[in-house]
């Protein structure tokens, strides 16, 4: 008697139908994050706090993928024909998104928010169909305790896929637009593959055909047009002509020029927010480097260590060059694709004048507060020169654990001084900043200028002993003088100093208050 054999209980290999649709499932799943983290990372570019607009696109997004779910009972017949139509939509609809909202925000910025959770639910609720139907569509050939493990372990093969893909390849190599373009092209060649794989069950085969070859047709033509609706869209919100952008892992850099008598010359974006801009960034850079640096003169000696965190255009190195004394300047910017593009753009360099370029000079690419948590380096002057604290990522660079660690890195009779937003505008915002200083044991000495660009702009002082004004600036300065640096200090009644509390990681009350100031000027 011949034993039994193991093979006649083996599960049987998948078939070529359940192959193709479960590799759908996958791509799926890929293209419909990316849709997500497109409305989210656009959002963030435009409207700043990314935690509040991720958080809402991501809420707004799972809701409407539930109510797709929900709707999917409705589709009893024709299963294919109705997959088909809705791989189309979603190729459409999500491939176009991060366009169509770039183009929204610079023609109709009223708009945007409606616009950008429009989309989001309608792209949620489609996205939320396709798996159900996809799920029911296997269930002709698959067990169901297979079935829903097969399903659901692709669809988060894909979201895996793409979660590590689009800030470390996508984003940065194709931008935004044509991410998304990409992906749209990934939905229909789905839509094109059922076509295929139902050709002897779709009722209106040439219908269907013709619908994917369009599709085909219009995301294909988005993708070489690209450049052109992205040029299109910032010289519009920008409004000088853009002669260079580019999308880092970190953020959107955008650089215009406005040619002809009295305009703005060079100017540079971070995610829309004006960074500088060449005709009046001389005010700026001035006050935020030289009441610091002049200050110091320990025993006659002036500052030789310096370092400087953010400002990786260059300028405040510019103006820190300016003392022979100094013997290194430390510059710490996250992004490099800063400064190589300040160091190495000839005609942005010609801004900072080289000074990137220095042999003084030592540029460290990476993040200031582990910087500062692992570095062991002691400065004469800290230069810090963040972007405002427009999200958490940001706002934890004004936080009373990031002053501390500032502290540790202060010479005995060191300076280090703030760029701190504008406290005619943002004064609660501004005097959080002097607060959060003052509650690590540092002094802090408030100071203020106007810049045109800016409108009126304050900055910090912290040390470990009272500040004392200089007595001597370096020459060759085009707006301070000796004269007028004590007219810095002074506050008048409506830039006072009010109630504020600490700003710490555990709240980052900073991030809150300073979009509520800045958002009722947007008003």
């Amino acid at each position: 008697m011949s034993s039994p054999t193991t093979s006649s209980s083996a599960a049987p290999a998948p078939s070529p139908l359940e192959v193709a649709l479960l590799a759908s499932v996958f791509v799926i799943a890929a293209c419909g994050l990316v849709y997500e983290l497109a409305a989210g990372a656009l959002a963030s570019y435009l409207l700043g706090d990314s935690v509040l607009q991720f958080s809402t696109v991501i809420g707004a997004y799972l809701f409407a993928m539930g109510v797709g779910s929900y709707l999917s009972r409705y589709f009893v017949r024709q299963l294919p024909a109705h997959f088909l139509r809705i791989e189309l939509l979603v190729a459409l609809i999500g491939g176009a998104l991060p366009a169509l909202l770039f183009v929204a925000y610079a023609y109709v910025p009223g708009a945007f928010r409606g616009l950008l959770y429009g989309l989001v639910m309608l792209v949620g609720v489609l996205v939320g169909l396709e798996i159900p139907l996809v799920m029911r569509m296997l269930k002709r050939n698959v067990a169901l305790k297979d079935l829903v493990s097969q399903v659901l372990t692709f669809d988060y093969l894909g979201a895996l896929a793409v979660s590590l893909a689009f800030p470390l390849v996508l984003v940065p190599q194709l931008g935004l637009i044509r991410t998304g373009l990409l992906f749209g092209l990934m939905n229909a060649s789905v839509a094109l593959w059922a076509l295929w794989l139902y050709r002897h069950e779709l009722r209106r085969f040439k219908a269907h055909a013709l619908a994917c070859a369009a599709t085909l047709s219009v995301l294909s033509a988005g993708m070489l047009g690209a450049n052109h609706i992205t040029t299109w869209a910032e010289d519009k919100l920008y409004q000088d002509r853009v002669v260079f952008a580019s999308t880092t892992p970190y953020q959107r850099i955008v650089v215009t020029h406005g040619p002809g008598e009295g305009r703005a010359g060079y100017r540079l974006f971070l995610n829309g927010n004006l960074q500088f801009a060449q005709r009046d960034e001389y005010r700026y850079h001035e006050a935020l480097v030289h009441p610091a640096m002049a200050a110091f003169n320990p025993s006659g000696a002036g500052p030789k260590r310096v370092a400087v965190l953010g400002g990786g255009d260059g300028m405040a190195v510019r103006e820190i060059l300016k003392y022979p004394s100094v013997e290194s300047v430390t510059l710490v910017e996250l992004d490099p694709a800063m400064t190589t593009l300040f160091s190495q753009n000839p005609v942005l360099a010609s801004l900072n004048g080289q000074a990137l370029s220095s042999p003084k000079v030592k540029v460290v690419n990476t993040d200031a507060f582990s910087w500062l948590e692992t570095t062991p380096e002691v400065f004469d002057v800290l230069i810090v020169d963040f972007p405002d604290p427009t999200n958490f990522s940001i706002g934890k660079l004004y936080t009373h654990s990031f002053y501390a660690l500032l502290d540790k890195h202060l010479s005995a009779s060191g300076y280090a001084v703030i760029q701190t937003t504008s406290p005619l505008v943002a004064r609660k915002s501004f005097w959080t900043v002097v607060q959060t200083i003052e509650s690590v044991g540092l002094s802090a000495t408030p100071y203020h200028t106007h810049v045109p660009s800016f409108g009126e702009w304050g900055f910090v002082i912290a040390s470990r002993r009272p500040f004392r004004q200089p007595t001597v600036l370096p020459p060759g300065l085009r707006y301070l003088n000796l004269q007028t640096l004590p007219l810095l200090f002074d506050f008048p009644l409506d830039m006072n100093r009010v109630p504020a509390e600490v700003n710490r990681l555990s709240n980052q009350v900073l991030v809150t208050t300073y979009e509520e100031e800045w958002g009722r000027v947007a008003k």
